[in-house]
Protein backbone atom coordinates (compact mmCIF):
# COMPACT_ATOMS: atom_id res chain seq x y z
CA UNK A 1 0.00 0.00 0.00
CA UNK A 2 2.72 2.11 0.83
CA UNK A 3 4.44 1.58 -1.99
CA UNK A 4 1.32 2.37 -4.53
CA UNK A 5 1.16 5.66 -2.89
CA UNK A 6 4.88 6.63 -3.17
CA UNK A 7 4.50 5.63 -7.08
CA UNK A 8 1.43 7.49 -7.45
CA UNK A 9 2.87 10.12 -6.23
CA UNK A 10 6.26 10.03 -8.06
CA UNK A 11 4.18 9.35 -11.03
CA UNK A 12 1.72 12.66 -10.31
CA UNK A 13 5.31 15.15 -9.72
CA UNK A 14 6.94 13.92 -12.96
CA UNK A 15 3.64 14.58 -14.55
CA UNK A 16 3.42 18.12 -13.62
CA UNK A 17 7.04 18.73 -14.23
CA UNK A 18 6.74 17.36 -17.55
CA UNK A 19 3.53 19.96 -17.93
CA UNK A 20 5.14 23.02 -16.61
CA UNK A 21 8.52 22.18 -18.50
CA UNK A 22 6.50 22.00 -22.10
CA UNK A 23 4.25 24.84 -20.97
CA UNK A 24 7.79 27.08 -20.84
CA UNK A 25 9.16 25.60 -23.99
CA UNK A 26 5.91 26.20 -25.78
CA UNK A 27 6.34 30.01 -24.52
CA UNK A 28 9.70 30.48 -25.78
CA UNK A 29 8.20 29.43 -28.87
CA UNK A 30 5.59 32.22 -28.75
CA UNK A 31 2.61 29.39 -27.82
CA UNK A 32 0.78 30.78 -24.84
CA UNK A 33 -2.77 30.08 -23.21
CA UNK A 34 -4.69 25.88 -22.41
CA UNK A 35 -3.27 24.41 -25.59
CA UNK A 36 0.36 23.64 -24.21
CA UNK A 37 -0.62 22.89 -20.84
CA UNK A 38 -2.75 20.16 -21.92
CA UNK A 39 -0.53 18.99 -24.61
CA UNK A 40 2.18 18.98 -21.58
CA UNK A 41 0.37 16.45 -19.90
CA UNK A 42 0.82 13.44 -22.31
CA UNK A 43 4.30 12.52 -21.53
CA UNK A 44 7.24 13.13 -24.03
CA UNK A 45 4.64 14.51 -27.06
CA UNK A 46 4.78 17.82 -25.81
CA UNK A 47 8.14 18.52 -26.43
CA UNK A 48 8.25 16.57 -29.74
CA UNK A 49 5.28 18.24 -30.99
CA UNK A 50 6.61 22.13 -30.14
CA UNK A 51 9.98 21.40 -31.62
CA UNK A 52 9.28 19.28 -34.60
CA UNK A 53 5.75 19.64 -35.92
CA UNK A 54 5.06 23.22 -35.59
CA UNK A 55 6.57 26.59 -36.39
CA UNK A 56 7.52 28.86 -33.93
CA UNK A 57 6.09 32.58 -33.90
CA UNK A 58 9.11 33.84 -32.87
CA UNK A 59 12.95 33.95 -33.23
CA UNK A 60 14.70 32.38 -30.32
CA UNK A 61 18.03 31.74 -29.29
CA UNK A 62 19.90 28.93 -28.01
CA UNK A 63 20.31 30.12 -24.88
CA UNK A 64 16.59 30.91 -24.13
CA UNK A 65 15.94 26.78 -24.42
CA UNK A 66 18.57 26.02 -22.78
CA UNK A 67 17.30 27.46 -20.03
CA UNK A 68 14.43 25.59 -20.00
CA UNK A 69 15.99 22.74 -19.65
CA UNK A 70 19.04 24.20 -16.83
CA UNK A 71 19.24 21.22 -14.18
CA UNK A 72 18.28 24.22 -11.45
CA UNK A 73 15.18 24.79 -13.58
CA UNK A 74 14.07 21.60 -13.73
CA UNK A 75 14.87 20.97 -9.91
CA UNK A 76 13.23 23.77 -8.20
CA UNK A 77 10.61 23.30 -10.90
CA UNK A 78 10.10 19.42 -9.35
CA UNK A 79 10.58 20.55 -5.47
CA UNK A 80 7.65 22.96 -6.64
CA UNK A 81 5.22 20.26 -7.61
CA UNK A 82 6.72 17.67 -5.01
CA UNK A 83 5.37 20.05 -2.24
CA UNK A 84 2.08 21.40 -4.11
CA UNK A 85 1.10 17.52 -4.52
CA UNK A 86 1.54 16.83 -1.35
CA UNK A 87 -0.43 19.59 -0.12
CA UNK A 88 -3.39 18.33 -2.68
CA UNK A 89 -3.09 15.14 -0.79
CA UNK A 90 -2.94 16.31 3.00
CA UNK A 91 -5.96 18.28 1.76
CA UNK A 92 -8.19 16.21 -0.37
CA UNK A 93 -7.55 12.51 1.92
CA UNK A 94 -9.42 14.16 4.85
CA UNK A 95 -12.20 15.28 2.07
CA UNK A 96 -13.00 11.91 0.89
CA UNK A 97 -12.34 10.10 3.77
CA UNK A 98 -15.33 12.01 5.25
CA UNK A 99 -17.28 11.44 2.19
CA UNK A 100 -16.49 7.86 2.72
CA UNK A 101 -17.69 7.76 6.18
CA UNK A 102 -20.71 9.21 4.93
CA UNK A 103 -21.14 6.47 3.08
CA UNK A 104 -20.66 3.68 5.56
CA UNK A 105 -23.30 1.44 5.67
CA UNK A 106 -22.32 1.25 9.57
CA UNK A 107 -22.72 3.28 12.52
CA UNK A 108 -18.99 2.66 13.47
CA UNK A 109 -15.79 4.46 12.67
CA UNK A 110 -14.75 3.46 8.79
CA UNK A 111 -11.09 1.88 8.96
CA UNK A 112 -10.98 1.63 4.88
CA UNK A 113 -11.05 5.65 3.30
CA UNK A 114 -14.31 4.42 1.03
CA UNK A 115 -17.01 1.67 1.87
CA UNK A 116 -17.38 -1.40 0.14
CA UNK A 117 -20.97 -0.95 -0.15
CA UNK A 118 -21.94 2.52 -0.06
CA UNK A 119 -25.29 3.71 1.01
CA UNK A 120 -27.07 7.19 1.42
CA UNK A 121 -28.97 5.88 4.53
CA UNK A 122 -27.15 8.44 7.08
CA UNK A 123 -28.20 11.24 4.86
CA UNK A 124 -32.06 9.82 4.75
CA UNK A 125 -32.02 9.31 8.81
CA UNK A 126 -30.82 13.37 9.35
CA UNK A 127 -33.25 14.02 6.41
CA UNK A 128 -36.47 12.20 7.59
CA UNK A 129 -35.44 11.88 11.51
CA UNK A 130 -35.08 8.42 11.77
CA UNK A 131 -33.30 4.83 10.82
CA UNK A 132 -32.83 1.45 12.05
CA UNK A 133 -29.11 0.62 13.48
CA UNK A 134 -28.43 -2.86 14.65
CA UNK A 135 -32.08 -3.57 14.63
CA UNK A 136 -33.49 -0.65 16.81
CA UNK A 137 -35.09 2.81 15.80
CA UNK A 138 -32.56 5.81 16.25
CA UNK A 139 -34.17 9.11 15.77
CA UNK A 140 -32.61 12.48 15.37
CA UNK A 141 -33.99 16.30 15.52
CA UNK A 142 -31.39 17.07 12.76
CA UNK A 143 -34.02 19.18 10.24
CA UNK A 144 -35.01 21.34 13.24
CA UNK A 145 -31.26 22.15 14.48
CA UNK A 146 -30.98 23.26 10.84
CA UNK A 147 -33.61 25.14 10.46
CA UNK A 148 -32.40 26.78 14.17
CA UNK A 149 -29.29 27.51 13.33
CA UNK A 150 -30.24 28.92 10.01
CA UNK A 151 -32.50 31.07 11.57
CA UNK A 152 -29.63 32.57 13.88
CA UNK A 153 -27.07 33.12 11.31
CA UNK A 154 -29.56 34.99 9.23
CA UNK A 155 -30.78 37.09 11.70
CA UNK A 156 -27.50 37.88 13.18
CA UNK A 157 -25.57 38.66 9.51
CA UNK A 158 -29.60 41.09 9.26
CA UNK A 159 -28.78 43.05 12.08
CA UNK A 160 -25.00 42.84 12.52
CA UNK A 161 -25.06 44.67 9.47
CA UNK A 162 -27.61 47.43 10.19
CA UNK A 163 -26.13 48.15 13.85
CA UNK A 164 -22.27 48.08 12.33
CA UNK A 165 -22.62 49.94 9.61
CA UNK A 166 -25.12 52.70 10.82
CA UNK A 167 -21.90 52.53 14.25
CA UNK A 168 -19.28 52.84 12.24
CA UNK A 169 -21.05 55.72 9.52
CA UNK A 170 -21.46 58.34 12.56
CA UNK A 171 -18.33 57.38 14.21
CA UNK A 172 -16.70 57.48 10.76
CA UNK A 173 -18.42 60.72 9.55
CA UNK A 174 -19.52 63.11 12.51
CA UNK A 175 -18.02 65.16 15.49
CA UNK A 176 -19.84 64.86 18.63
CA UNK A 177 -18.49 64.56 21.91
CA UNK A 178 -17.43 61.48 23.42
CA UNK A 179 -16.16 60.25 20.00
CA UNK A 180 -12.61 59.33 21.25
CA UNK A 181 -14.04 57.65 24.59
CA UNK A 182 -16.73 55.80 22.65
CA UNK A 183 -13.90 54.19 20.11
CA UNK A 184 -11.79 53.41 22.71
CA UNK A 185 -14.32 51.34 24.77
CA UNK A 186 -15.37 49.68 21.55
CA UNK A 187 -11.68 48.91 21.11
CA UNK A 188 -11.24 47.59 24.06
CA UNK A 189 -14.50 45.91 24.58
CA UNK A 190 -13.51 43.65 21.46
CA UNK A 191 -10.43 42.43 23.61
CA UNK A 192 -12.55 40.23 25.36
CA UNK A 193 -14.62 37.21 23.78
CA UNK A 194 -18.44 36.58 25.22
CA UNK A 195 -17.63 33.08 27.17
CA UNK A 196 -15.68 35.37 29.30
CA UNK A 197 -19.31 36.49 30.77
CA UNK A 198 -21.19 33.16 30.33
CA UNK A 199 -22.29 33.59 34.13
CA UNK A 200 -23.80 36.67 33.41
CA UNK A 201 -25.26 35.87 30.04
CA UNK A 202 -26.70 33.18 31.74
CA UNK A 203 -28.23 35.03 34.57
CA UNK A 204 -29.61 37.69 31.97
CA UNK A 205 -30.93 34.84 30.04
CA UNK A 206 -32.57 33.54 33.07
CA UNK A 207 -34.26 36.72 34.41
CA UNK A 208 -35.94 37.62 30.63
CA UNK A 209 -36.99 33.98 30.14
CA UNK A 210 -34.72 33.30 27.00
CA UNK A 211 -33.55 30.30 27.85
CA UNK A 212 -33.94 27.34 25.57
CA UNK A 213 -34.45 29.74 23.11
CA UNK A 214 -32.50 29.62 19.61
CA UNK A 215 -33.16 32.87 18.46
CA UNK A 216 -32.55 34.77 21.65
CA UNK A 217 -28.90 34.10 20.40
CA UNK A 218 -29.12 36.18 17.81
CA UNK A 219 -28.70 38.90 20.95
CA UNK A 220 -25.43 38.01 21.92
CA UNK A 221 -23.77 37.40 18.47
CA UNK A 222 -24.88 40.63 17.22
CA UNK A 223 -23.90 42.34 20.03
CA UNK A 224 -20.30 40.80 20.46
CA UNK A 225 -19.55 40.95 16.68
CA UNK A 226 -20.11 45.57 16.96
CA UNK A 227 -16.75 46.27 18.30
CA UNK A 228 -14.07 44.68 15.92
CA UNK A 229 -16.55 45.58 12.72
CA UNK A 230 -17.29 48.89 13.61
CA UNK A 231 -13.84 49.48 13.52
CA UNK A 232 -13.61 47.37 10.41
CA UNK A 233 -16.40 49.43 8.63
CA UNK A 234 -15.25 52.83 10.03
CA UNK A 235 -11.80 52.23 8.25
CA UNK A 236 -13.41 51.85 5.43
CA UNK A 237 -15.89 54.44 5.44
CA UNK A 238 -13.20 56.96 6.34
CA UNK A 239 -11.51 55.85 2.62
CA UNK A 240 -14.81 57.42 1.29
CA UNK A 241 -14.38 61.46 -0.05
CA UNK A 242 -16.46 63.73 1.86
CA UNK A 243 -16.75 65.91 -0.89
CA UNK A 244 -19.32 63.28 -1.89
CA UNK A 245 -21.63 64.13 1.30
CA UNK A 246 -21.26 67.62 0.46
CA UNK A 247 -22.20 67.90 -2.89
CA UNK A 248 -25.05 65.34 -2.53
CA UNK A 249 -26.15 68.13 0.20
CA UNK A 250 -25.39 71.08 -2.07
CA UNK A 251 -28.56 68.87 -4.29
CA UNK A 252 -30.63 69.23 -1.61
CA UNK A 253 -30.32 65.30 -0.16
CA UNK A 254 -30.43 64.47 3.40
CA UNK A 255 -28.76 62.13 5.64
CA UNK A 256 -30.94 59.27 5.39
CA UNK A 257 -30.59 59.81 1.54
CA UNK A 258 -26.43 60.48 1.48
CA UNK A 259 -25.98 56.91 3.76
CA UNK A 260 -28.49 54.70 1.75
CA UNK A 261 -27.78 56.09 -2.11
CA UNK A 262 -23.76 57.12 -1.83
CA UNK A 263 -22.72 55.67 1.64
CA UNK A 264 -24.07 51.91 1.64
CA UNK A 265 -23.21 51.10 -2.55
CA UNK A 266 -19.40 52.20 -2.45
CA UNK A 267 -19.15 49.65 0.70
CA UNK A 268 -20.63 47.26 -0.70
CA UNK A 269 -16.97 45.11 -0.44
CA UNK A 270 -16.38 45.78 3.46
CA UNK A 271 -20.60 44.95 4.26
CA UNK A 272 -20.47 41.69 2.26
CA UNK A 273 -16.90 40.52 4.05
CA UNK A 274 -18.83 41.46 7.06
CA UNK A 275 -22.17 39.75 6.07
CA UNK A 276 -20.49 36.86 5.63
CA UNK A 277 -18.32 36.35 8.28
CA UNK A 278 -21.48 37.26 11.06
CA UNK A 279 -23.29 34.41 8.89
CA UNK A 280 -20.51 31.94 9.62
CA UNK A 281 -20.30 33.25 13.21
CA UNK A 282 -23.07 31.51 14.57
CA UNK A 283 -23.21 28.93 12.09
CA UNK A 284 -20.60 26.35 14.38
CA UNK A 285 -20.33 28.13 17.27
CA UNK A 286 -20.76 25.24 20.17
CA UNK A 287 -19.98 26.99 23.88
CA UNK A 288 -22.89 29.55 24.10
CA UNK A 289 -25.55 26.80 22.54
CA UNK A 290 -24.97 24.36 24.49
CA UNK A 291 -24.79 26.52 27.62
CA UNK A 292 -28.06 28.39 27.16
CA UNK A 293 -30.25 25.76 25.20
CA UNK A 294 -31.12 22.35 26.69
CA UNK A 295 -33.90 20.78 24.27
CA UNK A 296 -32.51 18.48 22.13
CA UNK A 297 -35.40 19.78 19.89
CA UNK A 298 -34.04 23.35 20.24
CA UNK A 299 -30.08 22.31 19.72
CA UNK A 300 -28.04 24.27 16.89
CA UNK A 301 -26.10 22.21 14.95
CA UNK A 302 -22.44 22.42 16.43
CA UNK A 303 -24.59 20.74 19.45
CA UNK A 304 -26.42 18.39 17.76
CA UNK A 305 -24.10 17.18 15.54
CA UNK A 306 -21.32 16.73 18.39
CA UNK A 307 -23.81 14.42 20.29
CA UNK A 308 -23.27 11.70 17.09
CA UNK A 309 -20.13 10.56 19.05
CA UNK A 310 -19.88 12.09 22.21
CA UNK A 311 -23.30 10.81 23.47
CA UNK A 312 -22.79 7.01 24.45
CA UNK A 313 -26.39 5.57 23.46
CA UNK A 314 -25.90 7.10 20.19
CA UNK A 315 -22.49 7.55 18.63
CA UNK A 316 -22.90 7.46 14.87
CA UNK A 317 -19.47 8.48 12.83
CA UNK A 318 -21.39 8.08 9.54
CA UNK A 319 -24.40 10.61 10.86
CA UNK A 320 -21.55 12.87 11.85
CA UNK A 321 -19.83 13.25 8.71
CA UNK A 322 -22.82 13.08 6.52
CA UNK A 323 -24.22 16.25 8.48
CA UNK A 324 -20.92 17.96 8.08
CA UNK A 325 -21.16 17.58 4.49
CA UNK A 326 -24.57 19.22 4.61
CA UNK A 327 -23.50 21.73 6.96
CA UNK A 328 -20.83 22.79 4.56
CA UNK A 329 -23.25 23.49 1.89
CA UNK A 330 -24.72 26.97 3.08
CA UNK A 331 -21.09 28.21 3.94
CA UNK A 332 -19.67 26.96 0.24
CA UNK A 333 -22.33 28.88 -1.58
CA UNK A 334 -21.94 31.84 -0.01
CA UNK A 335 -18.13 31.85 -0.18
CA UNK A 336 -18.33 31.07 -3.86
CA UNK A 337 -21.43 33.85 -4.60
CA UNK A 338 -19.40 36.47 -2.96
CA UNK A 339 -15.90 35.46 -3.31
CA UNK A 340 -14.88 38.97 -5.66
CA UNK A 341 -16.26 40.99 -3.00
CA UNK A 342 -14.79 39.02 -0.09
CA UNK A 343 -11.65 39.51 -1.47
CA UNK A 344 -12.33 43.42 -2.46
CA UNK A 345 -13.65 43.99 0.88
CA UNK A 346 -10.31 42.16 2.97
CA UNK A 347 -7.66 44.51 1.17
CA UNK A 348 -9.84 47.38 1.40
CA UNK A 349 -10.44 47.00 5.46
CA UNK A 350 -6.67 46.34 5.58
CA UNK A 351 -5.40 49.46 3.77
CA UNK A 352 -8.00 52.30 4.42
CA UNK A 353 -8.51 53.38 7.57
Amino acid sequence: MVTTVLAIYVALVLLFTHQSLVSSYAEKKGYHGVKPTLIGLLPGFGFYYYAKLVTPRRKISAYAIRSVFRIKNMLGTMFIYAELVALVAIVLVPIVYVIGTSLSPTSGLPRSIWPSNPTLKNFRFLLTGSEMYGGREVTTNFVNWYWNTLQIAFLTMVFAVLFITGTAYVFARYKFKGKKAGLMAILILQMFPSFLALIAIFTLFETFNLLDQPRALVIIYTSGAIPFNVWLIKGYLMGIPKELDESARIDGANKMQIFFKIILPLSVPIISFVAVTQFMAPWMDYILPSFLITSPENWTLAVGIFAFITDQTRINYPAFAAAALLVAIPITIIYVAFQRFLIEGITAGANKG
